[in-house]
């Protein structure tokens, strides 16, 4: 069975500015589709801004394994609902990567509790990116470091949490750095930020950036996906009927099960 992607994209730079539709004819999530197709165990979607309900549901998202998630000048115009779907899913099994200015998305904030916040100057410079965990999955296929000729400069203090696993470092010529590849357990699911992304040059095109999406696709793919289990996890029946003697050893009266029903009861009342 294949992997499934959603590619969300808020489709709006490329639109409504000649110069970015130059770049990306079909759009930025156009432009991953069309390079991660090339991987025929992929099936791939893709959802924008504008489409109804931001083209996400429970029933989309649970059919997906992967989200890929690019947002912008827009983050306001997302829903809260719709972040908190997201993130929810990722905390039951489902992978989310997150590109470049996606940082400051809604749902990404949801899932790190932090402003996400960070010094940025846009001029084009170049960028190397240095692998620091070439044995990690996603750096697979990768040389010490790559370069990308023109991006935006992302930098240092990046109000995040520290990750879980901290995967590659950008280096721009004005000397800044920045954690460029991230990885954060959530819940059941993983999250992988990726700094390279800004609209304006054709780095969704650049076969290291390319590969990097590919290798994280397949290392964020959930093993299972299960649904919430609900109140049900707080407790368990304990032996019943209880052995001889443990009634009197910690002073009850009722059958532990009895006592399970109660507390059951009391936090479904309380919810």
């Amino acid at each position: 069975m294949g992997i499934k992607v959603t590619i969300w994209n808020e489709y709006l730079h490329e639109k409504n500015e000649e110069r970015i539709e130059k770049v990306y004819p079909k759009g930025i999530h156009g432009a991953i589709q069309d390079e991660l197709s090339h991987d025929k165990n992929l099936s791939i979607r893709t959802a924008t801004l504008e489409m109804p309900g931001h083209g996400l549901s429970d029933e989309i998202l649970l059919d997906t394994d992967v989200l890929i998630w690019w947002g912008h000048q827009a983050h306001d115009r997302v829903s809260d609902e719709t972040a908190d779907m997201v993130a929810r899913h990722v905390r039951l099994g489902m992978g989310l990567i997150v590109l470049h200015s996606g940082h400051y998305s809604k749902p990404f904030k949801k899932l790190m509790g932090t402003s996400c916040s960070l010094s940025w100057r846009e001029i084009g410079e170049t960028e190397r990116i240095w692998i620091i965990d070439p044995a990690h999955p996603v750096c697979q296929g990768l040389g010490p470091f790559f370069e990308l000729e023109h991006e935006e400069m992302y930098g240092e203090v990046f109000d995040i949490p520290v990750p879980d696993e901290l995967l590659m470092i950008g280096w721009y010529k004005g000397g800044e750095v920045f954690r460029s590849g991230c990885i954060f357990k959530r819940g059941r699911g993983k999250v992988f930020y990726f700094q390279p992304g800004h609209e304006e040059f054709p780095t969704f095109h650049c076969p290291e950036v390319v590969r990097v999406l590919l290798n994280a696709v397949y290392y964020l793919k959930p093993l299972s996906r299960k649904e919430d289990p609900g109140i049900d996890v707080l407790a368990s029946p304990c032996v019943d009927p209880a052995e001889p003697g443990i009634l009197d050893l910690y002073k009850v009266n009722e059958k532990p099960s009895e006592i399970y029903r109660k507390m059951k009861e009391r936090y479904l009342c309380s919810s």
